[in-house]
């Protein structure tokens, strides 16, 4: 019997909705839900010929690589192909050309577009295996991801109404905050949606928004008098526990700069994670831009053209927001 293994995002509804869509649509029995720095030891994990059970596809969605990764990445990707696996990968991210190359020759199925989020990506591509209301799950990852205005996304978001599509769309996002640390909870909640549920299915889930909503109200009011505030960006440490993609946006709100950032220190790896955000007035792809600058001085991010992240060395904070406002202005 083969069996599907899918590897995704957990920290966002667009991560969570590509899985549920891979388990609805393969019946994925293998589930794991990562961040960014536990991609590469997840990959491990699934390339050691130990590995129990054996799998026949291993799909790869909305985990966005960096220069400081894509090497590894490549490595423990080939190991999984020369295991007998095929490997399927999934993104929206900025990706260079030659990694794209590189991953199609070791025999990767790339589906890989910066204009579609990986959820719709998926629905797209497999919709002919998929329920039609799994379509709702593409509309509240696009919607999720801020990417609702795309082709493809565009035409799936106008088949609900929006009201309804938001509302579930959000309580959907701040369970998923919410229970970041609670990784049974988010896997059974892959396992509960793709039996083609709508998260105010979710038992108690109304009530997990609602405190997590608070929790957001009291950071915000905590950090609106620590905003600082350079030529083309503003930024604010973060010491609450909420992830600092949550609050990023109201400081973009409260500014009148093109782009926002929040970061938090991580004392185990001695880093800044950061959250950086993007209005229409930012005229450079943040992702691609971030990517670069973090790896120059040790780092790693990227992401979206207006919504991305980077880890930076603690030494290394200054430095990386003179070159970031430097590189938004130009």
């Amino acid at each position: 019997m083969s069996i599907t293994a899918c590897l995704s995002h957990k920290e966002d509804a667009d991560g969570i909705l590509s899985a549920v869509l891979i388990k609805a649509a393969f019946n994925a029995k293998t589930i794991l839900l990562v961040d960014y720095p536990s991609v590469i030891p997840s990959l491990s994990k699934l390339a050691a010929p130990d590995f129990s059970p054996k799998l026949d596809r291993i799909f790869v969605s909305d985990l966005g690589l960096s220069k400081k990764n894509e090497r590894d990445f490549i490595d423990r990707v080939g190991k999984i192909i020369s295991n007998g696996t095929r490997v399927t990968y999934i993104d929206h991210h900025d990706l260079s050309r030659e990694t794209i190359s590189v991953l199609r020759k070791l025999g990767v199925l790339m589906i890989h577009s910066v204009d579609e989020c990986s959820s719709v990506q998926i629905y797209n591509k497999f919709k002919r295996k998929l329920n039609p209301h799994a379509a709702f799950f593409a509309a509240a990852g696009s919607l999720t991801d801020y990417m609702e205005n795309k082709p493809i996304a565009s035409s799936i978001v106008s088949r609900y109404d929006r009201h309804f599509l938001m509302l579930e769309s959000t309580v959907l996002s701040y369970i998923i905050s919410a229970k970041q640390h609670d990784e049974e909870f988010l896997i059974e909640l892959v396992n509960f949606l793709s039996g083609m549920k709508y998260p105010h299915d979710v038992v108690g889930g109304f009530s997990i928004a609602e405190s997590y909503a608070q929790k957001v109200s009291d950071a915000i009011r905590k950090i609106e008098g620590s905003i600082i505030k350079c030529d083309n960006l503003a930024y604010a440490q973060s010491k609450s526990s909420l992830s600092a993609s949550v609050i990023v946006n109201f400081v973009l709100g409260i500014s009148d700069r093109p782009v926002a950032m929040i970061f938090k220190l991580k004392e185990e790896i001695d880093s800044y994670i950061f959250s950086i955000r993007g209005n229409s007035s930012c005229k450079v792809h943040l992702g691609r831009v971030v990517n670069q600058i973090s790896s120059e001085i040790g780092g790693s991010g990227g992401g979206h053209e207006k919504a991305c992240g980077a880890v930076v060395p603690r030494e290394k904070l200054n430095q990386f927001i003179c070159l970031l406002d430097r590189f938004v202005a130009e």
